[in-house]
């Protein structure tokens, strides 16, 4: 039986200082990996590149989607920004609050309504949630509910073709729609998945959705951190 949230189990016992803490993420191309959760809590000079300058980038009110912990949320609420942390994942949502996130609502954010942002922030891969080329459409659909007008959307994220030998690049279904599960403490959670969108993947999604995709920052990764604004 899988257990439901065991990644918001895995940051509790981190926050909590849980020492030999190893967990596996399992993947559907490979090998399980041993998977560094401790990038969930960094403070900002421990942050990479692509992450400092989207801090930077933000402007006015802020939703950081998929907060984790809350490491972005902090940054930006301690240099006085209006931030609120969204997340799904409850355990995730009670690490943040314990550690003085002022916002946090424990829901997805394609049900999120009612309120208006000036900046979406979705760092650490976050737009990945969306899992597929379609649901990605359905999210930059949604943004209009959820950005004023000159609002602008934050990601980072990475080609990921490296991982397959003989890649066709034009095949479908899109070799960026990866699946993975974690598995800690003998307990396994449920696979989800979880998207890498290229750069001119990304940018053509982006204008048939309307949007403009303008990369601010890529290193030799491939990784590269983009600002979607309207068209």
């Amino acid at each position: 039986m899988f257990q439901k949230d065991l990644y918001g189990n895995i940051l509790k016992d981190l926050y909590r200082g849980a020492p030999d803490l190893q967990v596996w993420l399992h993947n559907h191309y490979g090998e399980a990996e041993d998977y560094p959760m401790h990038m969930f809590f960094r403070d900002e000079q421990a942050m990479p590149e692509a992450e400092t300058i989207a801090l930077d980038l933000c402007k006015g009110k802020v939703l950081d989607v998929g907060a984790g912990s809350g490491n972005h949320a902090l940054v930006l609420q301690n240099r006085g920004f209006e931030v609120t942390a969204v997340d799904v994942s409850a355990g995730a949502c009670e690490v943040m609050k314990s550690r003085g996130v002022k916002d946090v609502r424990c829901l997805d954010v394609m049900d999120f309504t009612g309120e208006r942002f000036d900046t979406l922030l979705l760092m650490m891969n976050g737009i990945g949630f969306c899992g597929y080329i379609d649901d990605l459409k359905l999210f930059l659909a949604k943004a209009d509910d959820l950005l004023n007008v000159g609002g602008q959307i934050l990601f980072d994220s990475s080609d990921v073709a490296y991982l397959y030998e003989d890649l066709d690049r034009t095949a479908e279904p899109y070799y960026g729609e990866t699946d993975y599960q974690y598995e800690y403490n003998g307990q396994k959670g449920e696979w989800f998945s979880w998207l890498y969108i290229d750069e001119w993947t990304m940018r053509r999604v982006a204008k048939e959705c309307g949007w403009d995709l303008q990369v601010v920052y890529q290193n030799l990764d491939d990784n590269y951190l983009g600002r979607l604004t309207r068209i």
